[in-house]
């Protein structure tokens, strides 16, 4: 670069500015300020110096931008003159950068540190600023170094010192002072200190980026989590790989290896993996690995030592082989630090960070993380012996299991598993053989549960052992359940109904005054009822293997409907005869009934059925069991539009899941809640709440990617309309790659869905792509207006990027396909506006404005015959119309104002001018009167729309009234203001805006002055 001009040194200073922050753009902007010593041209030296600096700021290698500050700094002590007022502000403004860099240097010795905060302190004195950055840095040293009583008088100098031009902005200053209250221990202060940047008032480059993310631990230890997540999804999003911002990244990192989601620090760990290496700016590294370190150290403790992690320097890495070099270089630069600080402050802190227990067990994120695997390595821990228990504490502990089982509590598998440790742990002469015999149940009943091979041989076992024990109604029951365990085998029918059938033998061969005979036939005929739709289908299945003509379709759909109605008799018959005595059985006939009528698409019966079926089980002391027909009402009552009823019933059925186990109903329960809050008026924040939870529990059952995929797009929906946009887009995106996975229809709603908040959030170029996706996936559907929107939202969000041919390309597209169906005017002319805009965006000439004019033009014809077809007084179509016409009266004004006298062209003479030139004093008069028509024009309309256009119909008068002032008529111009403001104050009043009126007499005090 050593022989480029000034003038290309500017520019491609310039062009390094629009650059990434980073290594590149460093290395590039050392190389142009070595051109630029080179060139001779002092002024460009100087810029190429600052652009370095700059450059430093936001990357990695802060620390090296002492050396091009002390070059700027000695051309200004050599001529102080060739500093204009923005070039002395600038510098003075990067000593405080400076300052911040030296002190966070560990081969920077005290004294010089001290030395350069003098000089720096006296030349802020002779340019006449406040001390208030001096004692800002002084701050920063003493708190570095461990001297906190001077800490603690610099703060207070600091705060109380005027603020003035070389004050760092508000945002930055208070990240600052609320570390102040963190170190000393005063989280709620902390908090309240960074309240205006947590909450937007205060915002800089790298503001709320960097509180956010300090915030976390602090709202932890306050006990506020809803926050805590709140601001790890926000302020990891904006940190996400920048590299000035590692501090960050590694904060995040330690927030989540302390709330028990390690998974997500691994992944938030794989995408900074490039970052994890020796870093110029060693503060940054130390606080960076820190973060690591202790995520590293959770994954050992939880037996994930010799996982494979990230490489580190090209070779592959174990949690702890990474854990001890990251750990090493760690210790060596806070070292560093101690040493030239003559104090073990760094150390300290250090230590203290690396040792943080975790503040939570578990703290559900919302947002999708790939699981941990199973710990490889080391062989894993034994099971702890059970606590010894007194005799009388274990019969305790028993009656308790006992009684769970026989009342079909939830909570029975816990007991009697914890009853099954205690158990094995005696020895055989010191067990109650029924004792054991429950055992052995138990453990058959898991192994059925899990579609164990063995399981059918466990409970004939468990059978005979009861038999052996004289305990004939344990022995039916366990009859009954090899019915079952066959049937979920795959067993062939007809031996499931052999089974069944022994099991209704056993249980009416029990002696009469056996108290639970009864019981036990009512569940061996519910256990034929539940099973027959199954065996029914297996056999119809079987006859009709290969049997495929109509009429055997025929006569298998009247089959289908008699057994139905077979199915439905029995049950009945069953409610009828054990309502009162086994009211929870006749609940579980009565929401298989309600099911029944759910399917024939009877749903009044079916709510019937269900309410009654969550009645008997309250009645009968389950609550637990009408969590279920009460969460499935809940859901029909919401399919029927009666989201009031649907709320009551969801939140009856939560309540009653409360000792539910199973993490899929718990997960089922909430989800429906949330439904039903979202689609009616409920809180969206607690409709968040349930969602959250619900995906925790669907990934507790392993269903992340099935009921957690729809529990985070339903929680996005909650933040979405709480207004949490970014919390919102963090949890669908990392459901996207599941959602996509849910058919096409979901897809193109989740693609949707996310570039809207992508496109709230300003992140256009993101959107466009999500849109573009979304176009991509309905191209094939018969109805082109979904494509069609999803190219037109593409195209406007590709124009909110800059990307002008990929947008007008998109608009074309869009409006191809709005023309196939010929029913949306309004979306084909605001394609053609947007289009007309674009095409000036690169360069406004005759040329660029005529071709605007002309889709103007055609947007006015398409409004104009649609009125003439339809409805001429369409309120819609008449407000697009007088749209047009203000908007080509602004492209009109665009362009004399960029091409009229006195802009950069031709002599401005000239009547006629080239496309590019300056336009003719006759043209721009021309133009100005035709701008003012067309305002006129769209005034009147805008007047028969009433008030509610009254604000467009102001600005249209207005900017009229303006170019008459131009056209050196300005009485004419606050003619046609007066006139509007007499109409104006003849409304009701809170008609028109309270700044309208005073407005109008500005504008007119203006014109005739």
């Amino acid at each position: 670069m050593s022989t480029l001009t000034a003038d290309e040194i500017r520019r491609a200073l310039y062009e390094n500015r629009s650059l990434p922050h980073g290594a590149a753009r460093n290395a590039q902007a050392e190389a142009l300020t070595a051109a630029a010593e080179v060139c001779g041209d002092t002024g460009v030296f100087r810029t190429a110096l600052v652009n370095q600096i700059d450059a430093y700021e936001y990357s990695a290698e802060r620390s090296r931008m002492v050396v091009p500050f002390a070059r700027l700094l000695q051309e200004y002590d050599r001529d102080p003159s060739a500093f204009d007022s923005g070039d002395a502000h600038s510098l003075f403004w990067r000593f405080k950068w400076v300052s911040g860099q030296i002190i966070s240097s560990p081969d920077v010795p005290i004294s010089s540190v001290t030395g350069y905060l003098d000089d720096m302190e006296k030349r802020y004195r002779i340019a006449g600023y406040s001390e208030r950055a001096v004692r800002q840095s002084e701050y920063f040293l003493a708190d570095a170094i461990g001297d906190d009583e001077r800490a603690e008088r610099a703060m207070a100098q600091w705060r109380a010192a005027d603020r003035d031009a070389m004050s760092d902005c508000h945002a930055c200053e208070t990240n600052s002072q609320g570390v102040f209250w963190a170190t000393k221990g005063e989280d709620a202060k902390a908090i309240e200190v960074w309240e205006p940047v947590l909450t937007g008032e205060q915002t800089c480059m790298e503001e709320p980026h960097r509180v956010l993310a300090r915030s976390l631990l602090p709202l932890l230890r306050l006990g506020r989590t809803d926050e805590a997540r709140s601001h790890h999804l926000r302020g990891y999003r904006m940190a996400r790989g920048k590299e000035s911002l590692l501090r960050a990244i590694g904060q995040h990192i330690e927030f989540c290896a302390l709330t028990g989601n390690e998974a997500r620090g691994v992944e938030i760990l794989a995408e900074h993996a490039a970052q994890l290496r020796p870093l110029v700016d060693v503060k940054t590294q130390l606080d960076f690995y820190a973060g690591v370190i202790v995520l590293l150290r959770r994954l050992a403790e939880l037996g994930h030592g010799a996982d494979p992690t990230v490489p580190y320097e090209g070779s592959p890495r174990t949690v702890e082989e990474l854990h001890g070099v990251l750990s090493a270089e760690a210790l060596d630069i806070a070292r560093r630090f101690d040493v030239r600080n003559g104090t073990t402050r760094v150390s300290e802190r250090l230590s203290q960070r690396l040792s943080r227990a975790p503040l939570a067990e578990v703290l559900p994120l919302g947002v999708r993380s790939t699981a941990l695997p199973q710990p490889t390595g080391a062989s894993p821990a034994p099971a702890p012996a059970p606590v010894p228990v007194s005799a009388a504490e274990f019969s305790v502990l028993v009656e308790q299991a006992r009684d769970a089982r026989d009342t079909g509590h939830p909570g029975a598998d816990r007991l009697w598993a914890e009853v099954g440790v205690r158990v094995s742990a005696l020895a055989e002469p010191d067990v109650d053989p029924l004792l054991r015999a429950e055992v052995a149940e138990h453990r058959a009943l898991t192994a059925a549960r899990a579609g164990a091979p063995d399981a059918a041989v466990l409970l004939t076992a468990v059978r005979d052992g009861y038999r052996a024990l004289g305990r004939a109604e344990r022995a039916a029951l366990a009859e009954l359940r090899l019915a079952s365990a066959a049937a979920q085998s795959g067993a062939a029918p007809a031996e499931v109904r052999a089974l069944l059938a022994a099991g209704l033998r056993a249980a009416e061969a029990l002696d009469p005054a056996e108290p639970l005979r009864v019981r036990r036939i009512a569940v061996a005929e519910l256990s034929a009822l539940r099973l027959e739709p199954y065996l029914r289908s297996a056999e119809a299945a079987r006859e009709h293997a290969h049997e495929h003509d109509d009429t055997h379709a025929h006569s298998h759909g009247h089959e289908h409907g008699e057994e139905h109605g077979l199915l439905v008799a029995g049950l009945v018959s069953f409610v009828s005869s054990y309502g009162q005595a086994l009211p929870e059985l006749a609940s579980e006939a009565e929401e298989m009934l309600g099911r029944l009528a759910l399917s024939q698409g009877d749903t009044e019966r079916a709510l019937e059925l269900l309410a009654s079926s969550a009645d008997r089980a309250v009645e009968a002391g389950r609550p637990w069991h009408a969590a279920d027909p009460l969460v499935l009402r809940a859901g029909v009552l919401l399919s029927l539009g009666r989201p009031e009823e649907a709320e009551a019933a969801a939140r009856s059925g939560l309540e009653h899941s409360a000792e539910v186990t199973d993490p899929e109903e718990q997960g089922i329960a909430r989800l429906t809640l949330a439904d039903v809050l979202l689609r009616g008026r409920g809180s969206a924040a607690e409709a968040a709440e349930h969602a959250l939870a619900a995906a925790h529990w669907f990934d507790q059952a392993g269903l992340a990617a099935d009921g957690g995929a729809q529990a985070r797009r339903m929680l996005a929906q909650a933040y979405a309309r709480d207004g949490r946009t970014a919390d919102a887009a963090e949890v669908l995106q990392s459901a996207l790659p599941d959602l996509l996975e849910h058919g096409e229809g979901q897809a193109v709603s989740a693609r949707d869905f996310l570039g809207n908040l992508l496109r709230d959030l300003r992140e256009s170029r993101a959107a466009a792509e999500q849109f573009l996706l979304a176009a991509d996936l309905v191209k094939d559907w018969e109805d082109p207006r979904p494509q069609a929107g999803f190219a037109q939202a593409a195209a406007d969000s590709l124009s909110d990027a800059g990307l002008a041919d990929e947008a007008v390309a998109a608009y074309r597209r869009a409006l191809e396909l709005r023309r196939l169906t010929g029913d949306a005017v309004v979306s084909e002319v605001r394609i053609l506006r947007s289009l007309a805009w674009l095409g000036m965006r690169e360069e406004v000439t005759e040329e660029t404005a005529g071709a605007a004019r002309v889709l103007m033009d055609e947007a006015a014809g398409v409004l104009e015959a649609a009125l003439a077809a339809g409805d001429p007084e369409d309120r819609e179509l008449l407000s697009e119309l007088a749209q047009t016409w203000h908007q080509l009266a602004q492209v009109l004004d665009r362009l004399v104002s960029t091409r009229g006298p006195g802009q950069e062209g031709e002599d401005e003479g000239d009547e006629e001018s080239p496309a590019g030139g300056t336009l003719g004093p006759a043209v721009v008069e021309a133009l100005r009167l035709e701008e003012i028509r067309l305002w006129e024009r769209a005034a009147e309309l805008y007047a028969g729309l009433g008030p509610e256009a009254l604000q467009d119909r102001f600005q249209c008068l207005n900017n009229a009234a303006w170019t008459d002032d131009e056209l050196g008529r300005p009485e004419a111009g606050a003619a046609r203001i007066s006139a509007l403001l007499e109409e104006i104050e003849a409304l009701p009043e809170g008609t028109a805006p309270e700044w309208m009126v005073p407005q109008a007499q500005r504008i007119i005090a203006n014109l005739t002055s």
